[in-house]
C-alpha cells in the first residue's frame, strides 16, 4: 500500500510582497514626513531652527538682559517668576527639540535596519523555498519509482 501524500507543497508569496511590487514608486509616500504646504513649510523651517543648540544660546542671552532688574528688585515672587516663566521656558524648549531631533534620528536609523533586516529575511526565505524543491522534485521521483517497483513486484505465495 502506497503511503504517497495526496498533495505537493505548493509555495505562494504572501499578499502584501505582491502588493509592494505593484506599488507605483511616482506616487507619494505616505510615510514622507517633509512639509508639502506654505504653512508646513514655514511651521518647519521655525522648528528646525528653534531646535538648535545655537537657539538656546541665543535665548540663554535673551533672558540675561531682564535678569538684572529682577535681582534688583530683591522680590522673591518675581526672581521665582524669571527663573520659570523666562528662563527654564525659553532655554528648555530648544533643548529638549535637540534632544528629540536625536532620538528621532536613531529611531528612524533603527527602522531602516528593522526594514533591511525583514527584506533581508524575506529574500533567505525565498531562496530556502527554491532550495528545498529540488529535495520535494526529488523525494517525488524516488516515491514513483518505489510504487513502480511495488505494482511490477513479482508475487509470491
Amino acid at each position: 500500500m502506497s503511503t504517497k501524500p495526496s498533495k505537493r507543497f505548493e509555495y505562494s508569496q504572501h499578499p502584501h510582497i505582491e502588493a509592494r511590487k505593484s506599488q507605483d514608486p511616482s506616487q507619494p509616500d505616505p510615510f514622507d514626513a517633509k512639509p508639502k504646504s506654505l504653512n508646513d513649510r514655514i511651521g518647519f523651517a521655525i522648528t528646525k531652527s528653534v531646535g538648535t543648540m545655537w537657539a538656546a544660546y541665543i535665548f540663554i542671552a535673551l533672558t540675561l538682559v531682564s535678569l538684572p532688574a529682577v535681582i534688583i528688585s530683591g522680590d522673591p515672587v518675581l526672581i521665582i517668576a524669571w527663573i520659570a516663566q523666562t528662563f527654564l521656558q525659553l532655554v528648555l524648549l530648544p533643548v529638549i527639540i535637540v534632544g528629540q531631533n536625536i532620538q528621532a534620528a536613531a529611531a528612524e536609523k533603527r527602522a531602516t535596519l528593522t526594514y533591511q533586516d525583514a527584506a533581508a529575511v524575506l529574500e533567505e526565505a525565498i531562496k530556502i523555498q527554491k532550495h528545498l524543491d529540488h529535495p520535494d522534485q526529488y523525494l517525488e521521483s524516488l516515491s514513483t519509482r518505489l510504487e513502480q517497483l511495488e505494482v511490477n513486484k513479482p508475487k509470491t505465495k
